[in-house]
């Protein structure tokens, strides 16, 4: 199945962000000729951070797919502190070049949305998930196991965008936020998830399978 958004291919959240770009980088060009040059790399920096592609989801029963694309950065034994219970973590690291679309791991309903302020640490290590900025949705899969999604604001990441509320229920692709410019997600399942990444592993929203239950 292939996931479309009512958006074209650029998020709509980069939009402001590529205009004022773009017009800078043409100013420049018009009234300074070649010095333009690092107006138009800025220009074409955010235009491709701010991509957002439709993806295909698998259609596949029992399985949690990746919320972000980027970097496995964590697969571990450890404690949920949004859902209170021991979980099989999952750690999702995105650069900067990477697609800041955050979609929904699995079908599921919304038991609640947590957010919490705090530091801007780098989002590739461990404490970022317990220190910085973050927000986390906690999910009842159709399954009925709980799924707990956190999105991690990173180094340079200065704003969490969730569009969904308690109560609602997601579609597995489903976008449903977006972090601008660096950052991680964290994907809490429960302790008998097996999971189907490794540590380094490169992997894409909706398309690669984190882990079965």
């Amino acid at each position: 199945m292939l996931n479309h958004y009512p958006h074209p291919i650029i998020a709509r959240e980069g939009w402001p962000y590529v205009g004022l770009t773009l017009a800078a980088a043409i100013a420049v060009t018009i009234f300074a000729g070649a010095w333009s040059l690092p107006f138009w790399v800025i220009a074409v920096f955010v235009l491709q951070f701010f991509r957002d592609p439709p993806r295909r989801v698998p259609a596949e029963a029992g399985i949690v797919i990746s919320p972000a694309d980027g970097r496995i950065v964590v697969v571990e034994m450890t404690q949920d502190p949004y859902a209170n219970r021991e979980a099989l973590k999952i750690s999702v690291f995105m650069n900067v070049f990477n697609v800041h679309s955050n979609r929904a791991p699995v079908d599921g309903k919304i038991e609640s949305v947590q957010y919490f302020p705090g530091k801007f640490v780098n989002a590739d290590l461990d404490k970022a998930s317990i220190e910085n900025e973050r927000n986390a949705l906690v999910i009842t899969a159709a399954s009925g196991q709980t799924v707990t999604c956190v999105q991690v604001a990173g180094l340079i990441a200065r704003r969490i965008l969730c569009y969904v509320k308690p109560g609602e229920v997601l579609k597995r692709g489903q976008r449903y936020g977006f972090i601008r410019f660096g950052s991680r997600v964290d994907i809490y399942l429960p302790p008998g998830a097996v999971p189907a990444v490794t540590v380094g592993d490169k992997v894409s929203a909706t398309e690669t399978v984190l882990a079965r239950f």
